[in-house]
C-alpha cells in the first residue's frame, strides 16, 4: 500500500507507539476491574485508546488521498528548544537544584518563567499578552493546587516568605 499522507501516517505511528508503551507500563500496576478499578486501570485504557486511535489515523493516511502527499517538513529546532528549555526551567525553579545550590523559587515564579520562555517559541511575542496569560495561569494553578487540592508546594521564593 502507498502512503498518501506522510504527516498522518507518522502521527499514527507515534500515537500507536506511545499508546502501546503506556498500556504496557500500566500492566505493572494492579489493573482491577471496571467496577473496582486499580491504579493501572485508567492508564491501561487510555493507552489502548491512544493506540487504537493511532491505527485509525494510519489507516486514514493509507486510504484518503491528499494533495502532494502531505510531506513531513523540516524539524523546527528553535521552537522545540524553547519548549524543552521552558519545561526544564520550570522544574528547576519549582524545586531548585540543591547540588549546585540553586534555591527553589516557588510555583508563581516558575509559572511566569515557563510562560515567558515557551511563548518565545511562537512567531509573535507580545510581552503584555504573555504576562496576562502567565497571571491567569498562576492564579488558576494557585487555586487548583494550593487551595482546592491542598498540595504542599512552595508558592513563593524563600527569601520572600522567610
Amino acid at each position: 500500500m502507498k502512503i498518501k499522507s506522510q504527516k498522518d501516517f507518522f502521527s499514527g505511528v507515534m500515537f500507536s507507539a506511545m499508546g502501546t508503551a503506556f498500556a504496557w507500563g500500566a500492566t505493572t500496576y494492579s489493573v482491577g476491574q471496571g467496577a473496582r478499578m486499580g491504579p493501572g486501570y485508567f492508564p491501561l485504557m487510555l493507552g489502548i485508546l491512544l493506540a487504537v486511535l493511532g491505527v485509525v489515523v494510519m489507516f486514514y493516511s493509507l486510504v484518503v488521498e491528499t494533495e502532494n502527499g502531505d510531506p513531513i517538513g523540516k524539524w523546527a529546532w528553535k521552537p522545540l528548544g524553547y519548549i524543552i528549555g521552558a519545561n526544564l526551567l520550570f522544574g528547576v525553579l519549582l524545586a531548585g537544584l540543591p547540588s549546585i545550590k540553586v534555591p527553589a523559587m516557588g510555583l508563581i515564579a516558575a509559572i511566569y518563567a515557563l510562560t515567558i520562555v515557551a511563548s518565545l517559541a511562537g512567531e509573535r511575542f507580545k510581552l503584555r499578552d504573555v504576562l496576562i496569560l502567565a497571571t491567569v495561569l498562576a492564579i488558576g494553578s494557585y487555586l487548583a493546587f494550593i487551595i482546592l487540592l491542598k498540595l504542599q508546594i512552595q508558592v513563593w521564593p524563600s527569601f520572600i516568605t522567610g
